[in-house]
């Protein structure tokens, strides 16, 4: 019996039309499992759609921080066997440049996109009891943050003193919840950072990680653990990937 086998589980990945969200989907779907994509971007996410292994996949299209687009998100999906929520941005800015809206836009798109979304879950009753697991997409940069990074890191943060708190409130329902906090990796938000910033300061990311940088596959590799019945006794941990 192979424990990371995903076949006959139906799991939820948001911001899937690229990034960490998109290879997630992709190797779910390579595991076994039916996936249900969802995202903003329709010519993005249909890409992600093809890309797909197997059969019995699901695309919807929504804007998490419009609530009767969540809503709506919410009603069109089967009872779920894991979600992985992959939705946020990286806004860096100094702190003296913090502005309400700075706050306001991180907040709303890295943080409360995936409690909201979540509290929908559950008050739906799409989460399966049982053996069902909730993984929220974190940040190595909680432990080891970087200069510009105050609004990225603290939404990251939030998110994962919320998954612990969730952890202890689903417990009884045998519903676990974790996290998985990568250092940079090889995706377009990278990308954005050597082209905001320079080339050279992700050199010296990459210099400061004691495996240098990782590809998506890898963060992916490790939600396929959480999400499978291999962690069916693990639940309120953040894993670190990429080293300290």
């Amino acid at each position: 019996m192979n424990a990371f086998d995903l076949t006959g589980k139906t799991i939820l990945i948001t911001g899937a039309s690229s990034g960490l969200g998109r290879q997630t989907a992709l190797t779910v779907s390579e595991f076994g499992a039916k996936v249900v994509i969802t995202g903003r971007d329709k010519k993005r996410l249909d890409e992600t759609f093809q890309l797909l292994k197997g059969d019995g996949h699901l695309q919807l299209l929504a804007d998490l921080t419009v609530q009767p687009e969540l809503d709506q998100l919410v009603a069109s999906l089967p009872v779920l066997n894991g979600v992985v929520h992959s939705t946020g941005i990286s806004d860096l800015s100094p702190a003296r440049y913090i502005t309400a809206d700075t706050i306001a836009k991180t907040f709303r798109i890295s943080f409360d996109a995936s409690v909201l979304l979540t509290a929908g879950l559950l008050g739906k009753k799409k989460l399966a009891k049982g053996n069902c697991s909730v993984v929220f997409i974190s940040s190595i940069s909680t432990r080891y943050p970087f200069v510009g990074g105050a609004m990225y890191i603290s939404a990251k943060a939030a998110l994962e003193a919320y998954a612990r708190v969730l952890a202890l409130e689903l417990a009884p329902k045998k519903i676990r919840v974790n996290c998985v906090a990568p250092a940079f990796v090889r995706t377009p938000m990278l990308d954005e950072t050597a082209a905001n910033y320079s080339q050279e300061a992700v050199n010296m990311i990459e210099a400061r990680q004691i495996l240098g940088l990782g590809d998506p596959v890898d963060v992916a590799n490790s939600i396929v653990y959480y999400l499978s019945d291999a962690s069916k006794w693990v639940s309120a941990t953040s894993l670190v990937l990429g080293g300290g």
